[in-house]
């Protein structure tokens, strides 16, 4: 059973238009429906604009969505306000991309992590201070450094703050919003650890957004494809990065960098930029840069449709046959 169920959600943000035009309205996420299970770790890849982080924050309703539904537990989050909305957020938590922003820079970092605590636990003032000093040491961090200001410590140590910040309402699910995308690579790789073993330990979901498709799979069970606010694959992560069925995933395959020069792909280079998500084009939202597209492309949109026997893959392509013999005979 999933704990999270997406169903055809939808933000969109209104554009104020002119006093005889109609209103138009920015379509961020239009329609994206997926599930997620207890313990597991689904990566949400995209190009920047394509909609993954308002995705992810109307998943923690920072966003409001204006269609559809989602619920955890078979709880209707969406729906909830006020009292109830507050009680639920225990359950799902956010990691923020930027881990200097995301912190008041004139509060300690015990403060920010103990103000959680006071609000989701009944625990008194010492039991608080003691699973402060836990978490830190859950997130690498040294316990001693739990009275010192965000500014007093590094990128990557910003970001272990907030995971422990994620971590203490004990959530069941966490929104892991490009952590770390703004750290070196080599603190990367530290945090990918991190998130890692902290699933082992603790069990907790993650919904882990970036736009580098090597970071993705390594962590995630599955991948999810975005492209102008709708998902246009979906499937296991080895199976996605080593067949993509879409020519949008596979274009952002090649961009990969590897190790081994003769299993490296020739690099597909798109045409043109992202399409305006105010007015997106007809048909296929790819189809303007898509190398296979046909006419039929420029007038029917695609549905997201099992792209394999066993149901484990979705994908929202015409031509996602002629794809997959690409990708068996690539010197064809």
């Amino acid at each position: 059973m999933a704990l999270l169920e997406v169903n055809n959600l939808k933000v969109h943000y209104p554009i104020k238009g002119g006093l005889f035009k109609p209103r138009r309205y920015v379509r961020a996420v239009d329609g994206v429906s997926f599930e997620l299970k207890a313990g597991e770790t689904v990566g949400l890849v995209g190009e920047s604009g394509c909609g993954k982080s308002t995705l992810g924050r109307a998943l923690v309703r920072l966003e409001e969505p204006c269609g559809g539904d989602f619920s955890i537990d078979d709880v209707k989050i969406g729906q909830l306000k006020g009292k109830e909305l507050r009680i639920a957020r225990k359950k799902f938590q956010m990691i923020f991309q930027d881990p200097y922003g995301s912190l008041n820079p004139r509060m300690r970092v015990f403060n920010a992590i103990d103000e959680v605590l006071a609000l989701h636990t009944g625990l008194d003032r010492t039991a608080r201070r003691d699973r402060v000093a836990e978490l830190f040491e859950l997130a690498g961090l040294e316990k001693d450094y739990m009275y010192r200001f965000p500014h007093q410590f590094s990128g990557g140590q910003r970001q272990r703050i907030g995971i422990a910040r994620a971590l203490a309402a004990e959530p069941d699910f966490i929104v892991a919003d490009e952590p770390v995308s703004a750290l070196d690579v080599s603190v990367q790789a530290q945090i990918i650890n991190l998130l890692t073993d902290i699933q082992k330990q603790t069990g907790t979901a993650f919904l882990f957004i970036a736009h580098d498709l090597a970071v993705v799979e390594h962590i995630s069970s599955r991948i999810l494809v975005m492209y102008l606010g709708k998902i246009v694959e979906s499937g296991p992560a080895s199976e996605i990065c080593s067949s993509p069925r879409h020519p949008y995933t596979k274009a952002l395959l090649s961009a990969v960098p590897v190790v081994d020069q003769k299993s490296k792909q020739a690099r597909i280079v798109l045409p043109g930029d992202v399409p305006s998500p105010i007015d997106p084009p007809a048909g296929c939202a790819f189809h303007p840069r898509c190398p296979y597209a046909e006419d039929k492309c420029r007038t029917e949109q695609p549905k997201l449709l099992e792209a394999a026997g066993d149901g484990s893959r979705m994908c929202a392509c015409f031509f996602q046959d002629k794809i997959e013999q690409a990708n068996q005979h690539p010197d064809l």
